[in-house]
Parts: C-alpha cells; structure tokens; sequence
C-alpha cells in the first residue's frame, strides 16, 4: 500500500523533471534565436560593403600609413651653402654635409639666391661660411652661421642638431690629419630662425589647424547634411522645379560658405589675439585663399553625398577622403619630405596638402606671390571639376 508522502514524492519528482525538461527546452529556443539573430547580422554585415570597408581595410591603410608613411625623422632635408672661404676647412666640412644621410647641400653662389630657395620652400637652412673663416679656425673661434626654416620647428632643431654633428665629425678628421693644428672644437655653429623667431611649436600648428576647420565644416558637415536630404526625400521637390542643377549646387554651398566665413573669422582671431600667433601675410589673401579652399571643401561634400545618398555612408567617405587625409597627409604635423615618394605622390594630390602650404608661408612669411597665384589656381581647378561632377550627378536625378 502506498502512502500519501510517497505519493507526493513521486509526484515532486515528475514535477521536477518536467521543469528541468522545460528549462533545457527554453535554454535550446534562447540558443536558437541567438543563432539565428547572429546568422542574420552576419548576412547583413557582409551586405553592407561600406562596414567591411571600415572594419576591414581602414585598420590595414592605417596600420601601413604609421608604419611606413609617417615620419618625424629628417632625411635630405636641402640646405644651401654659401662658400666665401675655399680653404682645406671648408672642403672637409662640405664633404661632410654632403656625405650626410640626413642632410642635402644645395650650392648657391650668393646669399640673395639662398633667400630666394628659402622663401620659396625649396631648401630648409641656409649655412653660410664666412671669408675669413680659415683664420679664425686656427685661432679656435670659426664661426658658421646657420639660417633655419622654422615654418617647422621639428624640422629646424633636427636640422641644426645634423649640421652641428657633421661639422664636428669634419674638424676632427681635419685635426687628425694636421697632427692637432686645427683644434677639434673651434667651430661653432651660430643659429637664426627665421619666420619663427620664437622657436615656438604653436606657430607652426595654428595655421595648420585653420585647414582642419575648413576641411571639417566643408566636405564633413555638407556630406551629412544633403544626405539626410536625400534620404528624406526633400531634395526630390527641386527636382521639379525650374531651377538648373548647377543653380541647386550654388544654392548649397552658398550658405556653407558664410558659416565656414564666420569660421575662419573665429580662428584668426583666436590665433592672433589667443595664441599669439603673428600673421605676416595680407589678411585679404589669407581671407580668399581660405574662401577658394572652403569651396573645394563644400563641392567635394556635394560629390561625396550626391554619389552615397546616406548620412551613415557619407560620414564615413568624408572622414575618410578629407579630414583624415587633411590631418596626416597635408603636412600638418610632419614634412612630406621626409616620408615615400608614394605617400608624397599621395599628399600632394589632395587639396589640402597646397592649401597648408600657403595658409603656413602667409602666416609666418608674408605674402609670396608666386605660391600664393600657382596654389590659388591649383585650388580653383580642384573646385571647378568638384563642381562640375557635383553637377552632373544632379543632372542624373533629373531624368
């Protein structure tokens, strides 16, 4: 005979093993459903080429770009000699410059020709050796004088610091050949910077920060902002208007134009009254030449979302094609010089790479017309073809 507490034994174990069955039932649903979740982000992961391309290629092109690309090493770095002094002293102190890895002499025949390579950006330090330098090396007082570019600061203290090792290593070989009769340490190198008399950092980057700003309200906001146009459906109502495609695209940029305006008139400010920043060149040309640039910006913005017509997409083709390009390949932080002909070949395709170049000479150079006209026209043929395919892809949408 059964009793009542077997019974209700008997019947706490069936009810347990239903529920342990029920629990391994739910927990293989909950395994399923995240199967299949998982199985449908990863179709759509691989659907949507614009998150491979960021999650694939962008760590590769970053990975070789710092690896290879960039460099704060100065190598060749141009340097014009101006030889007053054809003595034994001079000749080995030339071969040392020359047999430098590091440094590159550039043969000038008078100090107004150096000037003018300087101005221009062709050589990175004038070292002028004086007439009587000969005599004053075998008195132990030789003095040379060094003239640096300090557009980039960087650049000038590695410049003096090579300079100064080749010329020691030089007057060494030369005492040991004259058995001590010219003294090892009788040249000193006396150095002058020039466009940066302060030696200081901030000159060099501020300006450089105006092509950051300009590129960021350009390409960055404008991409967004006609994306999210066309994924709306509001851009579609001028189509039916009257107005021309090339109407349209002046019709955008016009209003980006007096924000990036306001813009650049903020930074100007903030770099003369905040940072202390002298700014050499005409305001006007500073003020256009930023306006030429800020079109460029805005038409390849234009470009970038009338071919995605997506504010995800379009993001990440702006961050990619401009703002980062404009950050490490523009010469913002390091000299271009300095890195492969393939990433030079690179840096100086983008607009931005010209652009840095002549917003730094006006700032701590003044104004050099030759660079200031050849740049300017490089920069309107960039905007004149932005437009034109900004254009046509508008022109698209109308048939």
């Amino acid at each position: 005979m059964t009793t009542r507490t077997e019974v209700d034994t008997e019947a706490d174990v069936d009810a347990g093993t239903q529920s342990a069955q029920a629990g391994g039932s739910a927990r293989s649903r909950a395994r399923a459903r995240l199967v299949a979740l998982v199985r449908k982000e990863t179709r759509q992961m691989l659907r949507d080429r614009s998150n491979l391309f960021v999650g694939l290629l962008l760590p590769v092109v970053l990975i070789l770009l710092f690896g290879y690309g960039l460099s704060f090493d100065v190598t060749d770095a141009r340097v014009a000699v101006i030889m007053e002094d054809s003595s034994a002293a001079t000749a080995s102190i030339v071969a040392a410059l020359a047999g430098s890895d590091y440094l590159t002499p550039v043969w000038t025949y008078s100090m107004t020709e150096a000037e003018t390579l300087m101005r221009a950006g062709d050589v990175s330090a004038i070292l002028r050796v004086p007439a009587d330098f000969s005599r004053h090396v075998l008195a132990g007082e030789g003095r040379l004088q060094l003239i640096l570019n300090g557009v980039d600061t960087t650049s000038a203290q590695a410049i003096e610091g090579y300079a100064n090792g080749a010329v020691q290593s030089a007057l060494q070989i030369l005492a040991d050949r004259q058995a001590g009769m010219v003294p090892a340490a009788s040249v000193v190198i006396v150095p002058r910077v020039w466009f940066n008399e302060a030696n200081d950092s901030t000159w060099f980057l501020v300006p450089g920060l105006i092509v950051l700003v300009m590129t960021l309200i350009g390409a960055f906001l404008t991409s967004l902002l006609i994306a999210r146009e066309w994924e709306r459906g509001t851009l579609e109502s001028l189509f039916v208007t009257p107005a021309r495609p090339l109407e349209i695209v002046l019709a955008k940029l016009v209003p980006f134009l007096a924000v990036g305006l306001i813009d650049l008139a903020m930074c100007l400010l903030a770099a003369k009254f905040v940072f202390d920043v002298p700014i050499r060149g005409s305001i006007t040309v500073i003020i256009l030449s930023s306006l030429i640039y800020l079109l460029v910006s805005l038409a390849l913005g234009l470009v970038i979302s009338a071919v995605t017509r997506n504010q995800f997409a379009a993001s990440q083709v702006a961050l990619l094609a401009s703002f980062m390009p404009a950050l490490m390949l523009s010469g913002f932080v390091f000299d271009l010089r300095n890195v492969p002909v393939v990433v030079q070949v690179i840096g100086h395709i983008l607009p931005a790479t010209h652009f840095m170049d002549l917003i730094k000479t006006l700032f701590m150079a003044g104004d050099y017309w030759p660079q200031i006209l050849s740049t300017n026209a490089i920069l309107l043929a960039y905007a004149a073809g932005l437009i034109a395919i900004a254009t046509r892809r508008m022109a698209k949408r109308l048939e």
